[in-house]
């Protein structure tokens, strides 16, 4: 099995990255490959419950990917199940790996680790990679460079 490790600095307070992780109108501002839109998502945020979030990205294509919250420390981590319900990855299509998205607050916001594990092979792997990159990417470039202090 293979898996994707990606650390970003946001210049925001834990909190509130927290919150754009488990919302359905937090996911929908970041979540997607490039600056395709997110055109849906549905959260239960807690222990148990679902998520459904569906994109298209700027070729045209609508993806869907479902899951379920396994864990939640509000506002250090989250971890669920993934899995493509419409287009993505070929080779995961009927799988289920695992997202854990941990926060740790530093002085300029907070640091997010996201591993995206149990992907098929390499090829999987490049391909999440690039689609978290860009995600995170839209996830960054909705916080302020500055942080105020509060």
């Amino acid at each position: 099995m293979t898996s994707v490790c990606l650390v970003r600095r946001i210049a925001a307070r834990q909190a509130i990255v927290f919150e754009a992780l488990i919302t359905a109108e937090g996911i929908r501002s970041w979540w997607g490959p490039d600056d395709g839109p997110a055109t849906s998502a549905e959260v239960d945020a807690r222990v148990g419950g679902g998520f459904r979030v569906r994109f298209r990205t700027v070729d045209g294509l609508e993806h869907e990917c479902a899951g379920e919250f396994l864990e939640i420390e509000r506002p250090r981590r989250v971890v669920m199940s993934w899995r493509w319900t419409r287009n993505g990855q070929i080779e995961e299509h009927d799988r289920e790996s695992r997202v854990e998205i941990r926060l740790r607050a530093i002085e300029t916001g907070t640091e997010l680790t996201l591993v995206h594990s149990l992907l098929s092979d390499e090829n999987s792997a490049r391909a999440h990679e690039g689609g978290w990159d860009g995600a995170l990417q839209k996830l960054i470039r909705q916080f302020p460079t500055t942080l105020e202090v509060s």
